[in-house]
């Protein structure tokens, strides 16, 4: 099987964002995010991140079906619990490129689809003039109920594309995990890679 993997934009892009709502739903439900999602919060976060100058979304895709997206955008076009915790240590936001999700379906892992994500939200970090791009991962416990025993973190997969986690650079965000009745806080380790 051949999977394409390419920049969505204008039409396509409008008619690709209730797919790529439900996409994110079924991945982020998986640990470690174990996101219970709602498909009309997902599509308005897509069009309104897409919206952003300069973002970019990135699909893959198995013939004309959507099976995996990557977006990123100029941190300064984040929302305050993105930027607050550069802006607080000093790191000017102007400067850095925001990769937000990074989802496939599990039966595409293992192809070079994370690889080419990252190689095109580099690419469109570095033609707007960004000097280093970072992304924010949920920090889970290692003895969490929910973590599956087969659970392998991407930590390596990142550090070999050139990210660190940066020392004390937590943000916190709020979602319903699944099985939860309410939302609660959790801590987002900042990564980040300069060029």
């Amino acid at each position: 099987m051949t999977i394409a993997v390419r920049p969505l934009t204008g039409d396509e892009l409008a008619g690709a964002l209730a797919p790529l709502a439900q996409l994110r739903i079924a991945v982020f439900a998986a640990f470690p995010y174990l996101y219970d999602g709602d498909a009309a919060y997902e599509t308005d976060y897509l069009r309104e991140f897409a919206a952003a100058p300069d973002a970019v979304l990135v699909a893959a895709f198995d013939g004309t079906v959507i099976v995996g997206a990557a977006t990123a955008a100029p941190m300064v076009h984040q929302k305050s619990e993105f930027r607050d915790p550069f802006v607080a240590r000093g790191i000017d936001a102007a400067r850095l490129f925001y990769f937000g999700e990074s989802v496939l379906l599990p039966q595409y892992r293992g192809r070079g689809v994370g690889h080419a994500f990252f190689d095109h939200r580099e690419a469109q970090a570095r033609r707007c003039g960004a000097a280093a791009a970072c992304f924010a991962a949920v920090i889970r416990p290692a003895d969490h109920r929910a973590r599956p025993a087969d659970y392998a973190p991407l930590d390596p997969f990142w550090v070999r594309r050139g990210y660190a986690p940066v020392p004390g650079l937590v943000t916190q965000l709020g979602w319903k995990d699944q099985g939860d009745a309410d939302e609660t806080m959790k801590p987002m380790q900042y990564w980040m890679r300069e060029w």
